[in-house]
């Protein structure tokens, strides 16, 4: 009986980088040889909150590391099975002792699918190691120092990349590929949508922390401007890229040479919050559909196709609107003010219930963070009960982000040739003002699909008498209880 040789594999998911990546350093530390494998899984790929911009990312990550993998004459196994089928035929060839992975805080269907990888590993004789991924902790039951742990881990030296001679070789995996499905890396490349990978993450980083800093935060909420003067990392620590250690470190190591603390200081804390919230999704996973405020779960919408198709394709007749999502279709990004006004949008103003919100939205943000999404549409839902309800203004929004709209004659191209004055509320403009335009509403551009002040007012009332619900000040006291921390959470945006 030919005697297998004994390997350790790391199952890479959303940590698609090599420095900084526990899960790779503690299987060179075994001293085995090692695997590096990515799987693309049929039931994730047909997921409602994926996309395929997600998979062109990943995919370009994964050439990413197979060009810095060239130097130790090695690359990524990428194959598109189910992981415990793909653990199955490398058993075949290989003696699989220890698969090391991060611990994913994913969807649901992401948890269920680990627990079946438990059984199999348990099943046979494979030790599997999940470690802490970016200060995010599993099991506890309430946030006391959790904030002081998290920055412990944040402190803590980074793991790097030193493999002594143990990755298997390209010619080895090339052989594995002839038993498996494998994914063809190459995309179709979208120049308006982030590029994946630790490269292009680093130029960004770089970038950002050199030419950017500067009063970022007087201009995040602009509609046009915030695309070139924010760090747009978020993709890259969504997926891995980069961890959030690396990018905490390397801010904190400019900051005593620096001229604008503030702005680092401000970044940091969004790092922080960014774990806030991903912590709060690992210890309450149900808002993924559920209202984490179980007295919102009274809460019944009638769903309107009409009403979603309108805002899903900009075509609300709402200039700011169609123009946000317009861009984030088109881009992948929208940032963080922009994203809120959507929902508020869809959820107070359009009355539709949140979940179709994010599903949606998800599918189209290159950095969907499931622990982040899922919490801030809710948050912007107003179905928390502990954030303050706000109700956007979505014109009131487009005159303070986009004054002159040229984020709107950008994405709106049929308001184009309108003055500033009418642009923001075309609907306004008598018939003689349209003549004048060669403009006709209802006709170059819909007239708005509902009630902007009726409906505002409607979502008001309803929700401010929901606050006083037994329910939802019980749950209000329990929320609190579980998810608080010695800091009030801040609004993310990437």
């Amino acid at each position: 009986m030919q005697h297998k040789e004994t390997l350790a594999v790391v199952w890479l998911k959303r940590d698609l980088r090599l420095n900084d990546n526990e899960a790779i350093h503690n299987a060179i530390a075994t001293g085995k040889r090692v695997l590096l494998l990515f799987v693309f899984e049929e039931f994730l790929i047909k997921d409602p909150h994926y996309d395929k911009r997600h998979w062109d990312f990943i995919k370009e990550s994964i050439t990413d590391l197979n060009n810095l993998l060239q130097p130790y004459n090695s690359k990524v196994l990428a194959v598109n099975s189910e992981v415990a089928a793909t653990l199955n035929q490398l058993q075949q060839h290989y003696h699989i002792q220890d698969l090391f992975s991060h611990q994913e805080t994913g969807l649901l269907c992401t948890y269920h699918r680990d627990l079946k990888i438990k059984r199999y590993c348990n099943n046979n004789l494979i030790t599997w190691t999940e470690n802490i991924w970016n200060g995010v902790l599993r099991g506890i039951q309430n946030r006391k120092g959790w904030i002081g742990r998290w920055k412990e881990y944040m402190q803590a030296p980074q793991f790097y990349f030193h493999p002594k001679n143990q990755l298997l070789t390209i010619h080895e995996i090339e052989e594995l590929e002839k038993q498996f499905s494998t994914t063809k890396l190459e995309t179709d490349r979208n120049p308006l949508i982030q590029k994946g990978g630790t490269i292009e993450a680093l130029k960004y980083q770089n970038t950002y922390f050199k030419e950017q800093f500067l009063n970022t935060h007087k201009k995040m909420s602009k509609a046009l401007e915030s695309k070139e003067i924010c760090s747009r990392l978020s993709p890259y620590l969504a997926w891995g890229n980069l961890s959030t250690r690396q990018v905490w470190q390397a801010a904190n190591t400019i900051r005593p040479l620096s001229k604008s603390k503030k702005d680092i200081d401000t970044f940091t804390a969004r790092l922080k919050w960014q774990a806030h919230f991903i912590q709060k999704f690992e210890m309450e996973h149900t808002m993924e559909d559920s209202s984490i405020n179980k007295g919102y779960q009274l809460l019944k919408k009638n769903i309107s196709q009409k009403y979603q198709t309108a805002w899903k394709t900009g075509q609300t007749g709402v200039p700011m609107i169609d123009a946000s999502i317009r861009c984030m279709n088109a881009t992948g990004y929208l940032n963080f003010r922009m994203r809120a006004v959507l929902v508020s949008f869809f959820t107070h103003l359009l009355w539709q219930p949140w979940q179709d919100c994010a599903v949606y939205m998800s599918k189209m943000f290159i950095d969907f963070e499931p622990g982040i999404h899922f919490a801030q549409v809710q948050m912007q839902a107003g179905e928390t009960g502990v954030n303050t309800l706000r109700i956007y203004n979505p014109v009131k929004n487009g005159h303070e982000n986009d004054t002159n709209a040229e984020f709107i004659r950008k994405w709106v191209p049929e308001l184009a040739d309108l003055q500033t004055k009418h642009i923001h509320e075309p609907y306004l403009m008598s018939p003689l003002e349209q003549g004048l335009y060669n403009f006709k509403l209802g006709i170059d551009y819909p007239e708005p699909i509902i009630d902007l002040k009726a409906n505002r007012q409607k979502a008001s009332k309803i929700l401010w008498e929901m606050k006083n619900n037994p329910m939802v000040m019980q749950e209000n006291d329990r929320i609190l209880r579980k998810h608080s921390t010695d800091d009030a959470p801040l609004n993310i945006a990437g």
